[in-house]
């Protein structure tokens, strides 16, 4: 029979782990917020349909743009980085190889994510476009520009999404038999990895089962944000 003695870790591993779960709590709310700014910013800003559009945008409203250009993404993934980390922490008791593949595959997952963004490298392209003195350098930078996008959206884009859908699945896998997180949370995350494994490059469906990922995920990061607060308190 399943025991349900506590709750918690073990009083060794909260003492070796309390700071990294009061963070991550922390964490997870913080990235919540960064989605609601990323899609405010979505809604006041049309995306652009060209690299001239980039290139205008960036030059007009750099915040705007390099936002577009999923600079807050990369605070997001950072924090996700934290988070896998924690979730190693907390159930790694009873799922350790689960965990340790996890983490793993998210790490590379997100590693390949940081090398295919390109939002500073199309700034300064911008900059150059402005500053071309001939038609033949503006049409130089502009194929860069193409270049730059789709390098953004290319291979390690798709790799990133489909491995921390992967990642995402395993820790949710692991937290279904946990006395750490609760059986809610657990299903959460599973629906939330199910709905990432398709990247939003692949048209109109990647499209529609990302923006549907987001009420799982923020929920799931609800849950656990408070979930590590507690246990960091302990």
């Amino acid at each position: 029979m399943r025991t349900t003695m506590t709750l918690n870790p073990t009083k060794e591993n909260l003492a070796h782990w309390r700071s990294l779960y009061t963070l991550t709590g922390y964490l997870a709310f913080a990235m919540i917020a960064i989605i609601v700014i990323q899609i405010a910013a979505f809604v006041a800003t049309p995306f652009p349909e060209s690299i001239e559009g980039w290139f205008e945008l960036l030059l007009a409203r750099p915040l705007a743009g390099l936002v577009h250009l999923d600079l807050l993404y990369i605070l997001n993934n950072s924090i996700v980085a934290v988070m896998y980390l924690a979730f190693y922490a907390a159930l790694k008791e009873r799922k350790q190889g689960l965990l340790v593949a996890a983490l793993v595959l998210g790490f590379i997952g997100i590693a390949a994510y940081m090398s295919s963004n390109r939002a500073f490298e199309m700034l300064s392209l911008s900059k150059l476009y402005q500053n071309a003195t001939s038609d033949s350098l503006r049409a130089l930078y502009l194929a860069a520009g193409q270049s730059m996008l789709s390098t953004w959206q290319g291979t390690a884009f798709d790799v990133y999404y489909v491995l921390n859908a992967i990642a995402l699945f395993a820790i949710a896998t692991a937290m279904l038999k946990s006395q750490v997180f609760t059986r809610r949370t657990a299903i959460v995350g599973l629906i939330a990895a199910i709905l990432m494994a398709i990247p939003s490059t692949v048209g109109t469906v990647g499209l529609v089962f990302s923006l549907l990922s987001l009420i799982p995920w923020i929920v799931f990061c609800v849950l656990t944000g408070i979930r590590f607060l507690q246990i960091g308190r302990a």
